[in-house]
């Protein structure tokens, strides 16, 4: 299968899916991680310029770690809108890559970017199959299965798992690719939380730093989809400690619930 996962910064896919594009990419499907931002606002030192730089090489290593594509459009962070062009840059990416499965964010979250890159998304989802839309690229004759990545967003409407995946086999994997992501994890994202002065300078006892702060939210996963770990893994569901949401977007195909199972890994 070809996916293409759209997240709205660098580290979003790879928090909120990078366990699961793993394991596709092992099982050997081929694996796009797209964002659709470069991620140049979030830090409370770095030029804008620099950033962008920064995060481009550091998303690109932690696409090298996890072991598929990456790929960062050069849109403003904090700035992204649901726009005609950008709707025709995501038709043509999810065509180039003839996608069988496309992931974005739910258009309920806290980040405008996020919202923005969920409505961007849905409204590519059909059209990648309408000829005369983005003609200089041949369509889909299907169209692709559009799923939401997990959120704990209530209002309007709470998320729903209609799959889950057991993630714990490739948590190391997931670990690296985030440690790889310093300018975030390290830097600012403790900063706009106050923990600046928690992080260690020692790049194993950062890991271990990570490893304690965030811990606790992607082992919480598992415990919110015992139903779907349960239709997808049975009684080994009891087991899992770190599982990956996803919810069908109605917008794509509609597999049935066994169908969908089966095109996880």
């Amino acid at each position: 299968m070809n996916i293409v996962c759209f997240g709205a910064h660098p580290d979003d896919g790879e928090v909120y899916a990078g366990g699961t594009l793993v394991k596709w990419s092992r099982a050997g499907h081929r694996v796009l991680l797209v964002s659709l931002t470069n991620g140049n606002i979030g830090h409370h030192e770095m030029s804008r310029d620099a950033l962008a730089s920064r995060r481009l090489n550091e998303a690109r290593i932690s696409a090298q770690i996890g072991g598929f594509n990456e790929r960062i459009l050069d849109n403003n962070d904090g700035e992204l809108m649901p726009s005609m062009a950008l709707r025709k840059e995501i038709v043509h990416i999810v065509r180039e890559w003839q996608a069988d499965i496309v992931l974005s964010h739910r258009p309920y979250d806290y980040h405008p970017d996020h919202r923005y890159a969920a409505m961007a998304v849905q409204d590519a989802a059909y059209m990648v199959m309408v000829p005369h839309f983005c003609p200089d690229i041949p369509p889909l004759r299907k169209n692709p299965v559009f799923l939401y990545m997990m959120d704990e967003f209530t209002r309007p409407v709470s998320f729903q798992t209609d799959v889950a995946v057991d993630v714990g086999d490739v948590m190391d994997i997931k670990w690296a690719m985030i440690h790889a992501m310093e300018s975030q994890f390290y830097e600012w994202l403790p900063w706009i939380e106050g923990k600046l002065d928690q992080v260690p300078k020692d790049d194993s006892a950062r890991l271990t730093w990570l490893k304690q702060t965030w811990d606790g939210y992607l082992r919480s996963h598992a415990a919110k989809a015992t139903d779907a770990l349960r239709a997808k893994y049975g009684e080994a569901a009891t087991q899992v400690e770190y599982a990956e949401r996803f919810e069908l977007c109605e917008y794509g195909s509609c597999p049935t619930p066994n169908e969908l199972r089966r095109l996880f890994p």
